[in-house]
This record gives C-alpha cells, sequence and structure tokens, in this order.
C-alpha cells in the first residue's frame, strides 16, 4: 500500500461534516441575544439617566448651589494667662560689717544664726594707737590755747602802745615811722589772736573725729536681723577699711524672691500682682506673696524682665539662697479672642479664618495665635471680635465666593 506525502494542512484525521442549522433554531438565537441586550440597557442607562434629569431639576436656574456654612462670632477671652517661673529667695537687707577704726578684737558677743536687734553691740576692739592720738590733739588744743592767752595779751599790749604813740607824734616826741612801726605790730598782734582762735578749732574738730572713731571700737549693727558670718576671734588685728569682713547680717522678713518675666509677659507685671511661691522642700505649702517691684526693662541677653516678689517670712521658714517656683496670673497687654481649633486654616499663606461679611461674601483673614488650648484656640491679632466666621474652615475656600448662612443644629435637650 502505497502512503503519499502529507499535506500542510493536514490535520491526520478526517473532520467530521458541518451540521446544518435550521431556519427556527438560528430564529430562537436572535431573539436570545436581542434580549441580553435590552435588559442591560434597561439596568445600567436607564437609572443614570433619570439621576442625570433629577439633579438637572434641583440645581437652580441661575447658576450652581451656594455653599451652606455654619458661622459662629469670636468671644472674647479671658486675657488672664497663669505663668509659673523659678525664683531665687534673697534677704530683703544683707550688709557686711568691717572695722571704721583699727586695732585689736577684745571680745565678741554674737556668733552665726544669733538673732540681734538694731544698734546692738557684735564686738569690742582695744585701739591703742587711736588712744595715743586723741591724748595728743588733746594736748594740742591745751596748747592752741594757750597761745591765744599769749596772743591777747600781745594784743593788749600793742594796743597800748600805739596810742600812747599817736599822742606822743604830734609834739615830735616820736618819729612819723615810729608810729607806722606800732600800727603794724597791732596789727599783727590781732592777727596772731585770730590764728591762735584757728588754731583752737582746728584741734578740737581733730577730738571730736579721733572720739568719733574711738566710738567705733564698739561695732554695732546697723539693722536687726539674724548674723550669717562671723570672721574674727579674740586678738584679731583689725584694720579700718574694707579689707577684713567682722560680720555678715540679713534680715528675711518679709523675703524677697526674684524671678525672671519673659518678654510676652512682662508688660502685664505690675505692683500688687498676687503670687503663689512654692519650695520643693515644703511640699504641699504655698506662701502668698505680691509683686513689689520690676525692672522696667528687659535684660539685653536673655530678654526677661527682673521682678521682685515679696512674701511674710515671720517664722524664718524661708532661707536666703532657696530655689523657688513662682506662680503668677498676668493680665496680657492685648485683647484675646476666642474660637474653635476647627476653624483655622493653614496653608503656604499662613494661618487663616474663612469670614462671611454682610453680603455673604467669603475672605479670608490672618490671624496670630496666641495659645491652642485644644478644643478652641485663643487668637491675638487679626480679628476685632465682629466678624461671623465658620466654624469648619476648609482649605478649598476661595475668597470672594458667594456662601449661604444657615443656623447650627439645636443641641438635644
Amino acid at each position: 500500500m502505497s502512503h503519499d506525502a502529507p499535506r500542510g494542512d493536514d490535520l491526520g484525521f478526517d473532520l467530521p461534516p458541518p451540521v446544518a442549522v435550521s431556519r427556527s433554531r438560528a430564529i430562537v438565537l436572535s431573539v436570545a441575544a436581542a434580549s441580553l441586550l435590552a435588559g442591560a440597557f434597561f439596568v445600567g442607562y436607564l437609572p443614570r439617566r433619570a439621576a442625570r434629569i433629577a439633579l438637572t431639576e434641583a440645581t437652580p436656574a441661575g447658576g450652581e448651589e451656594l455653599l451652606r456654612v455654619e458661622v459662629v462670632t469670636p468671644r472674647a477671652g479671658s486675657s488672664d494667662r497663669a505663668l509659673s517661673l523659678p525664683g531665687s529667695v534673697q534677704p530683703l537687707e544683707e550688709t557686711t560689717i568691717y572695722a571704721r577704726a583699727s586695732g585689736y578684737v577684745r571680745k565678741w558677743y554674737v556668733d552665726i544664726g544669733d538673732k540681734v536687734k538694731e544698734d546692738q553691740v557684735l564686738a569690742e576692739l582695744d585701739t591703742p594707737e587711736l588712744d595715743q592720738e586723741l591724748e595728743q590733739a588733746r594736748a594740742q588744743l591745751t596748747q592752741a590755747q594757750a597761745q591765744l592767752v599769749q596772743s591777747k595779751a600781745n594784743r593788749e599790749l600793742s594796743g597800748a602802745n600805739l596810742q600812747r604813740y599817736k599822742q606822743l607824734a604830734p609834739s615830735g616826741v616820736v618819729s612819723m615811722a615810729e608810729l607806722d612801726q606800732r600800727q603794724a605790730m597791732a596789727r599783727v598782734d590781732e592777727a596772731n589772736v585770730a590764728v591762735a582762735d584757728a588754731a583752737i578749732a582746728a584741734q578740737q574738730a581733730n577730738i571730736r573725729r579721733l572720739t568719733q572713731l574711738k566710738s567705733f571700737a564698739r561695732v554695732t549693727a546697723p539693722f536687726a536681723g539674724t548674723v550669717t558670718q562671723r570672721t574674727i576671734e579674740i586678738g584679731s588685728l583689725v584694720s579700718a577699711g574694707n579689707g577684713q569682713p567682722m560680720f555678715k547680717i540679713s534680715t528675711t522678713d518679709p523675703a524677697r524672691v526674684f524671678v525672671q518675666v519673659p518678654q510676652d509677659m512682662a508688660p502685664g507685671v505690675r505692683p500688687g500682682v498676687p503670687a503663689t511661691v512654692t519650695i520643693r522642700e515644703f511640699p504641699g505649702r504655698t506662701f502668698a506673696g505680691t509683686v513689689a517691684r520690676a525692672a522696667g526693662a528687659l535684660d539685653a541677653a536673655t530678654r526677661t524682665m527682673n521682678t521682685e516678689v515679696r512674701v511674710p517670712n515671720g517664722d524664718g521658714t524661708l532661707l536666703a539662697g532657696m530655689y523657688a517656683q513662682v506662680a503668677f496670673t498676668l493680665p496680657s497687654p492685648h485683647r484675646i479672642f476666642e474660637l474653635p481649633a476647627t476653624a483655622l486654616m493653614s496653608d503656604a499663606h499662613g494661618v487663616r479664618v474663612a469670614v462671611v461679611d454682610e453680603t455673604s461674601t467669603l475672605r479670608l483673614v490672618p490671624i496670630v495665635v496666641e495659645r491652642d488650648t485644644g478644643p478652641t484656640v485663643l487668637i491675638a491679632s487679626g480679628l476685632t471680635g465682629k466678624e461671623r466666621v465658620i466654624t469648619i474652615g476648609n482649605s478649598a475656600f476661595v475668597a470672594g465666593k458667594l456662601v449661604e448662612v444657615v443656623e447650627p443644629p439645636s443641641s438635644p435637650r
């Protein structure tokens, strides 16, 4: 049996003869396809067309629907601001006592921690050199007084001789030159009396000076307070001047607490503003004080103002040098308005709020936030308090757009 070479389109088997489709079957298939297309048309197109028609009917003939917004009027917020600052307790008065007269310490009467009264004797000095100077000054005063007596006697003698020469000169018994000499001598003796009087006054002044210096041998307290330092012992040599301190005294009733108030709150500091002072070593206890004075100028380095708070301290609880915390309630130097935090809009133009004017036109107003309290924000500048601010800001707001203001929904009772 001979085999011919296979052709390129030979499948290797024989296909069955084509089945003839009857006319009735073709009609049924066509009707089914048409039904499917009609169903898709009614399900997809007709509802969309109906929705489009309804939207067109709901849209006003004059243009697009106005944006409906809720507005709120800025509420004047409290301008008081609580502030807590670190402070340092300092004495009301404090001084270091030095010797005014040179000498040796004979005795001291007070030590550190002792309470002293004004003019109370703290120590006594031996001043041998000063004592000798005082004795010498008194002797010189006696000498000057004797010189005055002698000068007065010479003045009386010169005056008597001058009168005789005046009587003898006209008769030629004495020459005019001798008369002139007697007159000069009388004037010299008169001047000597004046010199002696001045010498006595100088010696008396010197004695008063030395006597006053001698009184400084008793070292006294310049004011009532507490001795915080003693640096002398019996027999110590002290010299007049500020070379070697003897005692340090301070008073802490009332105590002064110094705080540095920052620049933004410095204009609100006034004398009489109440303050509360707390000390870490006394938990749960507060000390009431008031602002006594402020520097009135800011420190160029820290931009803060030195402020003094005075606190009654009769029991001496507050010690000089203690670290304290001072709480103020200071008024803000400008008006504050409160808005919902949702009203703020922040973008490349800064922080703004949307405001609706009298013509229902949208305006975007830049503002400065003073403080963020969470649900609300306090506005420092940008508003006058009469604006109608949209409660919920949107970055899509455009200035000049017309809006419709609606009343906020009433809260359920």
